[in-house]
């Protein structure tokens, strides 16, 4: 079975804050990518309650992203 490869364009900084601070986790900034989408896509995941989503938007939005 070959897998599919896409690429995806993220910012240089966001990249890199990802990278030092998960370093010691994850051997690449691709296997923490691979890692978050696949723990977010998982089935049987619980959907964000309100709370975190609010967290979670208003985080974005101070990065700039919303």
């Amino acid at each position: 079975m070959t897998v599919q490869i896409r690429e995806v364009r993220l910012p240089a900084d966001l990249c890199t804050a990802a990278e030092e601070r998960y370093r010691k986790q994850f051997g690449s900034l691709e296997e923490l990518i691979i890692f978050v989408l696949g723990d977010l896509t998982r089935e049987g995941i619980t959907r964000l309650d309100v709370c975190e989503q609010k967290l979670i938007e208003e985080r974005l939005r101070e990065l700039g992203y919303i």
